[in-house]
């Protein structure tokens, strides 16, 4: 039990995998990763659901270099409160291998985030998912897109799957790119014709809106490989594999049995066969993810 008494802890990452028997091309990303702490420095949300042991940046590049992986998108946690200041330093530490996609608030100014921007910020995320905290208010989205209009930023989306029906005619209308994470939170077992699938699906035919293949572990039951994932993904491939990037995910926050927490190499090895054409994997992992940035020349 962590210090604040009623949070429970979380679990840490496993160990670094073995090196994966694909090895991917230069210039690929990882959409997906936080880095935590530590918290006599960057201290915790007090309103958090759960503590997680620190989640340094060594620890994440040691993973993208197992994984052949150039490139990553350090993202805001709830875990972390408001502040910004762990994901703008990591950038600071290795700028050229990271951006960072940052939470703001009402309190933000179109100053803030040209100076944000300045500092590798490329996307801001509302992370709105009960399960990790965090609720939705769309007065502070719509005020947010004002002070990032002409940047070129992307939003990201954190919710609860059985949430996205409703969600649905509010994110198609969304002036900007979207990038929904963890495959929506669906249930993969719920099937394809579930309301929140096809919801998925009818935003995924949309040309802003782009899709995370990430969190698998966390919508689907069926680790390592898992296959129950297949259906959607390749339904998500045919509409939308030039919007589609992919994330590790890493350190899996929230995760409290030892034998549940994700398997890093598994993860990357599910990509490769849930994505078998490799072209389209490395769409997803070098130029969806340059588009979506509007880096292209970022090749190594």
């Amino acid at each position: 039990m962590s210090a604040a008494g009623s949070i429970p802890d979380c679990l840490g990452p496993r160990p670094l995998p073995p090196a994966p028997r694909w090895t991917p091309p230069r210039g690929c990303w990882d959409t997906q990763c936080h880095v935590l702490g530590p918290q006599s420095r960057h201290p915790y949300s007090p309103q958090r659901h759960y503590t997680p042991p620190p989640a340094l940046l060594a620890g994440y590049l040691a993973l993208a270099d197992r994984l052949g992986l150039d490139h990553a998108m350090v993202v805001h946690a709830n875990t972390q409160g408001p502040g910004n200041d762990v994901y703008l330093e990591a950038v600071a530490q290795a700028p050229q291998r990271l951006v960072a996609v940052v939470r703001l608030d009402a309190a933000c100014t179109k100053a803030q985030a040209r100076a944000l921007h300045e500092e590798g910020v490329r996307g801001v995320r509302f992370a709105f998912n009960p399960q990790h905290g965090g609720r939705l208010d769309t007065s502070v989205v719509d005020h947010v897109l004002r002070c990032i209009d002409g940047l070129g930023w992307f939003v990201q989306l954190h919710f609860a799957g059985a949430d996205l029906p409703a969600l649905q005619p509010w994110i198609a209308g969304l002036p900007v790119p979207v990038l929904i994470d963890h495959l929506g939170r669906v249930d993969i077992d719920a099937g394809l014709d579930a309301a929140p699938q096809r919801a998925l699906l009818a935003l995924a035919e949309r040309p802003q809106v782009w899709v995370k293949l990430s969190g698998v572990d966390r919508v689907c039951s069926d680790a390592p490989g898992y296959a129950r994932a297949a259906p959607l993904v390749q339904r998500l491939l045919a509409v939308a594999a030039d919007r589609m990037t992919w994330g590790s995910d890493w350190p899996h926050t929230g995760y409290f049995d030892a034998d549940a927490m994700p398997d890093d190499g598994a993860l990357f090895e599910a990509l490769c066969s849930l994505v078998p054409v490799e072209g389209q994997r490395i769409g997803l992992l070098r130029d969806n993810p340059r588009r979506l940035l509007g880096l292209p020349g970022w090749g190594g």
